[in-house]
């Protein structure tokens, strides 16, 4: 029985993670997320990595982690009014293309 119920979470995680990462990576325009991630650069680094201690690392993070952090910021879940003022305007596809821009850079 704990094998089954087991066997049956496993196999509804792992869809619900690929359908996650599917859209993600679907919807990514990499050219598109390079040119907005210029206004990032400013705080995040050009390369995604910050040169300030309190401005986190963007490049190579996870996809879907960047995608839900932007996120919450535009949502406001995650305060931050800098952050909040630089992503409200971006539509959910300038978000999949930042987020799959970013974790790409090493």
């Amino acid at each position: 029985m704990l094998t089954k119920i087991t066997s049956t979470l496993f196999v509804g995680s792992l869809a619900a993670s690929m359908m996650l990462a599917g859209t993600a990576v679907q919807a990514a325009d990499l050219k598109a997320g390079e040119t907005k991630a210029m206004v990032c650069a400013a705080c995040h680094g050009a390369d995604g990595i910050s040169l300030t201690p309190d401005v986190p690392n963007l490049a190579g993070q996870k996809e879907v982690y960047l995608a839900k952090a932007i996120n919450y910021y535009k949502s406001g879940e995650r305060k931050n009014p800098l952050m909040q003022s630089m992503v409200g305007a971006l539509t959910d596809e300038d978000i999949a293309n930042l987020a799959a821009y970013f974790a790409r850079l090493k």
